[in-house]
């Protein structure tokens, strides 16, 4: 009975293993996949608990100026219980809840702007193997029990037991804080069966933190490739059990932030001076020329005094730039989304700005320059001794070395997954009906050496042979062949990288299970083969625009030199005549790079346009030094490897193909791995400063009016010319509908014939500062012209309205100035495509109308008849007309961009 209880057991047991072995072949059905999902959920981590609406309401009344404001309000509320008069506290207490709740309403929208960062991080591609096929899927839809191949480079998207290694090291510091830890198959795999799979951690052997078959999500493959049993998804995994904070990066503080808050302090200071002052001069002038100081009416000093005080907290109120942060986070949100639509995704906030000040674009080839639609365009096998001619026996041999010594899938539909190069050789062998998964299926692969940029091949043993694929030049170093047999081969892979063809090379030879890679010697020649990867139509005129732009386009390949300089010929970023060396002027290999002493290679890199055969150390190299002579750099890459020099650049540029570990190192990741997508964030990184230097211009003539304006209206004696509420609405304006209306400016491509700023010019320019300091001056001194003129004449409610008014709308018209500042083109120059600035544009004058119309006594104001409202318009219309005639003059002088 024992006996057959035993051979019972050990039937069930051989059943569940056929089943699970039957599972890792097939992985899941579609059926078994819905179950599943129903089962375990969507392979989704519950974001992190947000601050409520009303804490985040809450936290905009830490804000300073705001709670000086709040004091102003409740002084004037006991004020106004003695005198009766509640109108200034009301107007003040608006003025407070309008301001926190515009603040609230915009950084809440830039933050859920920002959360598609998020989003799309869950539409990352896996690749599966599902009813028997290899298929890419999104993260978001990887369920438990699903079989997952994993590459180097890749991010591991669900906690996995694995079953299939080779060479797997993965870094799981997101976790242990372990950079680099050897993942293996467990000695047993009776707990891997599909029915008990558990995600159990105990059991970690050799003092690590987890087992090490058990691959967690967000670890990092740095080496080897492997194929894993989804055991938890979603918060079931290790990572969702680990209490985590958010990940919103709209509180980074950028370069361009922190200038900015320099200067808001610096305007600060002096709008608090200037406050001080004008509170001291009204308050000397009212005791010297009113009876008032002469009584015992304490309670009415102190109105007076309250009512300079009110004033001077206005006028510092007024000077604070307040909107200068709103509008900053409101451009870069704005910013980050058109970005996205133009296939930039934004992943670090200082990539927007400093994107605007490149100096150097170091791009790859492939994918960028070229359209990553690689084709194989001709195969030359070993000839056969003798006849001199390569059999058909050669071929067979060469569709088993590219079936067994590759990672890449096709799918159903012939659709590449993996890399491209290599689903080019599998698309080729199927054309020519070999069937790569059959070869597969039927031979066992018994250790594999990952391709990698150092190295510069892959190999792999199968069924006691060794297969070799790589840089032609590495291979057949490898082979045995004569001269003459060499000197062919050369002059053919000449002849294919000539045309600007990429070239591999084949090789193999029988060995035991322990060879390492150290006896790559005597190989037998397979073939080579040229793959075309034709260059992107629209990358020639996207390198002429930078170079017009001012920026220097370098190209890093690890192909060879011949097929990289003629690349880099037709892209532009080489010139067309013969001076161009292979190994010197405009050209350099990576390992004559390597070879150069520090001194010597910052003068080579001046001259240098390409670099071929490079590998990532002489990347970071080339970064480095032209960061050493002072220029912005930005750099593509997509490999692992790439990582250290994404990390060292000033904008690190990731390609949408790339591998996790490269988008994790980056800034940005374009989608398309197009160039012209780089271009693209050039322009929108100009163009973002720009819109941010409109904004301060704008808001500076607004600060500089007004405070000599009151200054001004002391030293001439009059009364106060702009009451509080005034103050505050004009500021309101000023500050949030002008962020607004100059934030959400579209890109102009005009800002591509300037040259880069340096990154440490201050962000108020010469001209600027001079254009703020003569308009303010003239709009002051107009203004208290006007007041001089209806004071002496008999001032009243009816003449100070058109006074405020006057005030808006010579500012309503500088909006237009702003907008064209730094362009000579008419301001109404698509006009028609600035909906937000024309938007902006009609709420003033609406505001203003209904401040007039309704605002009574609370603003000092009083209805005006349409004709008075028609004269102020014509009347303060010059400041746009004289705009208008200044930039046309400057076009006719052939300026079309002011410096």
């Amino acid at each position: 009975m024992a006996f057959c209880s035993l051979i019972r057991t050990f039937a069930r047991k051989m059943e569940q293993e056929a089943i699970y072995n039957n599972k890792v072949k097939e992985g899941l059905t579609s059926t078994e996949v819905e179950r599943s999902r129903a089962e375990h959920g969507e392979n989704v981590l519950t974001p992190p608990k947000r601050t409520s609406f009303w804490r985040l309401y809450l936290e905009k009344y830490e804000d300073p100026i705001i709670r000086i404001l709040l004091v102003a309000a409740v002084i004037s509320l006991g004020l106004a219980v003695f005198s009766g008069e509640y109108v200034e506290t009301i107007g003040i207490i608006l003025a407070v809840l309008f301001a926190t709740t515009v603040g609230f309403y915009f950084e809440r929208d830039a933050a859920k702007k920002f959360d598609v960062l998020t989003a799309l991080g869950e539409e990352q591609p896996v690749k599966v193997i599902r009813d028997g096929k290899p298929q890419q899927i999104a993260r978001r839809d990887v369920v438990v029990g699903d079989v997952v191949v994993v590459e180097t480079g890749d991010e591991i998207p669900a906690d996995g037991r694995l079953f299939e290694a080779t060479d797997l090291q993965v870094d799981e510091s997101s976790l242990t804080g372990e950079q680099l830890t050897t993942k293996r198959i467990a000695t047993s795999q009776a707990h891997h069966q599909m029915g008990t799979l558990t995600n159990s951690h105990s059991g970690g052997s050799q003092g690590s933190a987890y087992p090490e078959d058990l691959l967690l999500r967000s670890s990092m493959v740095m080496n080897g490739t492997g194929r894993i049993i989804i055991t938890a998804v979603g918060d079931d995994t290790e990572i969702g059990h680990v209490a985590r904070q958010a990940t919103e990066q709209t509180g980074v503080k950028t370069p361009l932030n922190l200038q900015l808050n320099q200067l808001a302090k610096l305007i600060s200071k002096v709008g608090t001076a200037v406050s001080v002052l004008a509170f001291v001069l009204f308050l000397a002038h009212d005791i010297l020329t009113q009876p008032l100081w002469h009584t015992s009416n304490y309670i009415e000093m102190a109105m007076v005094v309250m009512r300079y005080f009110m004033m001077a907290v206005t006028l510092i109120v007024m000077a604070v730039p307040e909107g200068l942060p709103m509008a900053v986070t409101l451009a870069l949100a704005l910013n980050m989304r058109r970005m996205l639509q133009s296939n930039n995704l934004v992943r670090k906030l200082s990539a927007s700005e400093t994107m605007g000040a490149v100096t150097v674009i170091c791009t790859d080839k492939t994918g960028t320059l070229t359209e990553n639609r690689m084709t194989v365009s001709d195969v030359k096998c070993a000839k056969e001794e003798g006849n001199g001619e390569a059999s058909e026996a050669c071929f067979q041999q060469l569709y088993k070395a590219i079936a067994l010594n590759t990672t890449a899938e096709l799918d159903g539909d012939g659709k590449g997954i993996g890399n491209p190069t290599e689903t080019a050789l599998l698309r080729w062998t199927k054309e020519r009906g070999a069937d790569y998964a059959d070869l597969r299926q039927r031979t066992t692969i018994t250790k594999r050496w990952p391709f990698s940029t150092e190295r510069k091949y892959m190999a792999t043993i199968a069924d006691h042979t060794l297969y070799v694929k790589g840089a032609p030049e590495i291979v057949l170093s490898m082979c045995r062949l004569t001269e003459d047999q060499r000197s062919e081969i050369g002059r053919t892979l000449s002849d294919y990288q000539h045309r600007a063809m990429r070239t591999l090379a084949f090789a193999m030879k029988p060995v035991s299970e322990d060879i390492d890679n150290q006896s790559f010697e005597g190989l037998d020649f397979q073939g080579i083969c040229a793959i075309n990867d034709p260059l992107r139509q629209d990358v020639a005129q996207a390198v002429a625009d930078c170079q017009r732009a001012g920026i220097e386009v370098k190209m890093v390949t690890g192909d060879t030199g011949v097929t990289a300089v003629e690349i880099g010929r037709q892209a532009g970023i080489l010139p067309s005549s013969d001076t161009v060396s292979f190994d010197g002027v405009g050209h350099l290999t990576g390992t004559h790079f390597s070879e150069l002493s520090t001194e010597k290679a910052k003068e080579a890199v001046r001259s240098l346009h390409v670099m071929s055969r490079a590998r990532p150390g002489d990347k970071q190299r080339l970064v480095e030094l032209l960061q050493q002579q002072g220029e912005v750099v930005a750099v593509t890459g997509d490999g692992t490897n790439d990582a250290p020099a994404l990390n060292h650049a000033h904008v690190g540029l990731s390609l949408g193909s790339g591998t996790s570990v490269a988008k994790h190192a980056s800034d940005i990741t374009l989608i398309d791995d197009s160039f012209r997508s780089i271009v693209k964030a050039v322009m929108w990184g100009r163009s973002l400063y720009k819109n941010i230097q409109r904004f301060l211009f704008f808001q500076l003539v607004v600060n500089v009016t007004a405070l000599l304006l009151v200054i001004g209206g002391s030293i001439i004696g009059t009364e106060m010319p702009l009451t509080v509420t005034q103050i505050l609405w004009v500021n309101l304006i000023m500050d949030t509908f002008a962020a607004m209306a100059l934030a959400s400016l579209p890109p102009s491509r005009e800002v591509m014939n300037e040259q880069p700023r340096k990154a440490t010019d201050f962000i108020i320019t010469p001209t600027m500062g001079w254009g703020i300091a003569i308009i303010g001056t003239l709009f002051s001194l107009g203004m208290l012209g006007y007041l001089w003129k209806i004071e002496h004449g008999g001032i009243n409610t009816h003449e100070l309205t058109e006074f405020f008014t006057v005030f808006v709308m010579l500012q309503w018209w500088n909006l237009f100035n702003a907008k064209m500042l730094g362009s000579a083109h008419s301001a109404f120059r698509y006009l028609y495509r600035c909906r937000g600035f024309l938007l902006v544009l009609v709420m003033i004058l609406g505001g203003q109308w209904l401040i007039v119309t309704f605002g009574g006594e609370m603003f000092r104001t009083e209805p005006l008849p349409w004709q008075s409202w028609l004269t102020l318009f014509a009347a303060t219309s010059p400041v746009m007309i004289i705009g208008e005639l200044y930039r046309f003059l400057r076009r006719c002088s052939g300026y079309g961009v002011i410096r």
